[in-house]
């Protein structure tokens, strides 16, 4: 096996494929259009880390900014809090006497959020933490237009954060939603659709103030419309961090970033001077959401994915990309294609100066 030692510092061509490979120069430029966007707000970061998977990259976030990070699952957050990051919020509701002992016991180790939506287990965290001596943060959740959980705006958000505040191991900390429905949209129709979703939020958070209840966080807002979101009044925090990487699919959606992730595959057969096959396939780049690009080769006709193989057909006859050489495919979506790597090699002028451990990978539960 190859050492990290002995990478760093060669030409990322000595990589064995498939490779994931981010071009630092382009990463750092994204981070800091986002972190400056978010500073010009006045609003706090709290980058997700479900597409992101690795610590050392959330201490990079966190040193442009962020006040912490944002996961999906109970062991997402287990990992960032082992890397030295106690400012969690898990995204997610957080269900049964396994998950939450395990949520209760990271209590001790970093100080946890978690969403809440239904009273009955709002009880259950509560009994959890009171028995292991401990105060969780919660919010409710909000559904404004997803249709997956959280409670609809307005009176039911009320009536759960008594529920909450009511608790002696629970602290009612405010309200979270995404927004999703902007999703559906093209980036020119985005802007009424975040203001009409974030509204609803903000119309419950008062509420719940006039309730007696104090409302510190309103977090909300994907990478997909973070520029938007972040500047709607009353919004505390932005949740937005797969975009860093730029990839197609974010690209589609408006977001203002280089593509600055990549899968190195190798040239593996040339069975005809029309057909290029690469080592690199759907179990190296995912396809959903959105397509890998063809590779940046002249005269590119189409493009498909194989399990284990990527092939690309030409217009005319080359004998260029020859056999062994390697090339780069631009990823379509990120969170559905880090989490398939154990490590992530860091670029910049063309050689390799970090690797990245993918220590998130895998955690699902």
């Amino acid at each position: 096996m190859v050492s990290v030692a002995s990478l760093i510092g060669q030409p990322y061509s000595v990589l064995d494929t498939p490779a994931l490979i981010v071009d630092l120069d382009k990463l750092e430029a994204n981070i800091a259009t986002m972190a400056r966007t978010f500073r010009e707000a006045g609003v706090s970061w709290r980058p997700h880390t479900k597409g992101i998977k690795i610590p050392a990259l959330a201490h990079k976030l966190i040193a442009a900014g962020a006040i912490g990070v944002t996961c999906a699952k109970v062991s997402e957050a287990e990992v960032m809090a082992c890397a030295g990051i106690p400012d969690i919020l898990i995204a997610n509701q957080i269900v049964g006497p396994l998950k939450v002992s395990r949520l209760v016991a990271l209590c001790r180790h970093a100080d946890p959020i978690v969403l809440v939506d239904n009273p009955e287990n709002v009880r259950e965290l509560d009994a959890a933490a009171r028995q292991k001596g401990v105060r969780l943060r919660v919010l409710v959740e909000v559904d404004t237009g997803a249709q997956r959980c959280g409670v609809g705006p307005g009176e039911a958000v009320v009536a759960l954060a008594r529920e909450v505040a009511a608790c002696l191991g629970l602290r009612f900390c405010g309200l979270q939603t995404w927004e999703s429905t902007v999703l559906r949209l093209p980036p020119a129709e985005k802007p009424p659709e975040v203001e009409r979703a974030l509204a609803s939020v903000l119309r419950s958070a008062t509420a719940c103030r006039q309730a007696g209840l104090p409302v510190d966080i309103i977090s909300v807002g994907g990478s997909a419309d973070y520029w938007l979101s972040c500047r709607v009044k009353g919004v505390t925090e932005i949740e937005a961090g797969g975009g860093i990487f730029g990839d197609r699919y974010y690209q589609a959606q408006g977001v203002p970033h280089e593509s600055a992730l990549s899968v190195l595959a190798t040239v593996i057969s040339r069975p005809s001077p029309t057909r290029i096959v690469t080592d690199a396939g759907v179990k190296a780049m995912s396809t959903d959401h959105h397509a890998a690009p063809a590779p940046r080769l002249p005269g590119v006709k189409s493009t498909r994915l194989n399990s284990e193989h990527g092939i690309i057909e030409l217009e005319e006859p080359s004998t260029s990309p020859r056999l062994g050489e390697k090339i780069q495919w631009e990823v379509g979506y990120s969170d559905f294609t880090v989490h398939l790597h154990e490590t992530m090699y860091g670029i910049r002028g063309g050689r390799i100066e970090t690797v990245w451990p993918v220590q998130g990978r895998g955690k699902i539960q």
